[in-house]
């Protein structure tokens, strides 16, 4: 479980987040909502010791993120919205092998994790090819098999969809679906809700550093009008707008 208690923090005297209080438990797929400058970024930063709370405290599974970052980052994945913000290495195999060999994993171990993680993505047998010849699709893949090699309880990603064609969100989706139906508690955070709403168990949403909506995605559609984030056309707006 990922646990935010009365998290507030800020950039020089900015307030970014405020009094934020929430839990994520395990195997939940929670989409986080919001426009840009929300919050919705840093409040993910907070969940393996990126960023430190001003007041409060972040738990992963008990253990205080700001006490014990390593066991946070080992237990939460993390996706980048840029995947070239994440990337280590020149090539895709030695990329997604960088955070196993940080655990101090035997060598057979980390092949395995790294095999494994390629093929849950549909790249297996690209681990020779350089990152920088890869296409934006392909690279987010790559920036999600990192995160999987670590063979996390929880997978938080910010904002994967962007910049991917219709083929390579497809594919990223399809494959954060299996992955929750494992059980990997998936956190996303979007300000485009029309490919996730189907796949979510909660939704909240962030406005001005808040939490201002939790729901379960029956719901969300009518809690989140009036907030600058997509979502998808509910059958009865779709009636209105044929009788304009």
């Amino acid at each position: 479980m990922i646990e935010f208690q009365s998290v507030s923090f800020g950039f020089e005297d900015v307030p970014i987040l405020e009094d934020v209080s929430r839990s994520i438990p395990d195997g939940q797929f929670v989409v986080l909502a919001g426009a840009n400058g929300s919050g919705k970024t840093t409040l993910l930063r907070h969940c393996n010791g990126l960023l430190t709370p001003d007041e409060g405290s972040v738990t992963v599974d008990g253990v205080d993120v700001a006490t014990d970052p390593i066991a946070a980052r080992t237990s939460v994945g993390m996706v980048f919205q840029h995947p070239r913000d994440q990337f280590v290495a020149a090539t895709v195999g030695d990329d997604v092998a960088f955070g196993p060999e940080n655990l101090g994993l035997e060598r057979g171990e980390i092949d395995r994790r790294v095999e494994n993680a390629l093929e849950a993505v549909n790249l297996r047998g690209r681990a020779d090819d350089r990152i920088e010849t890869l296409s934006g699709g392909e690279q987010s893949r790559v920036a999600i098999a990192g995160a999987l090699a670590m063979e996390p309880t929880h997978l938080v990603l910010d904002e994967p969809f962007t910049g991917l064609d219709e083929p390579a969100r497809r594919s990223v989706l399809d494959r954060l679906e299996a992955l929750a139906a494992d059980g990997t508690g998936v956190l996303l955070a979007t300000h485009d809700l029309r490919d996730v709403l189907g796949l979510a168990d909660r939704v909240l949403a962030m406005a001005d550093g808040r939490i201002v909506v939790d729901d379960p995605p029956e719901r969300a559609v009518d809690s989140l009008e009036g907030y600058p984030v997509r979502v998808p056309r509910t059958r009865t707006r779709e009636r209105a707008d044929s009788r304009c």
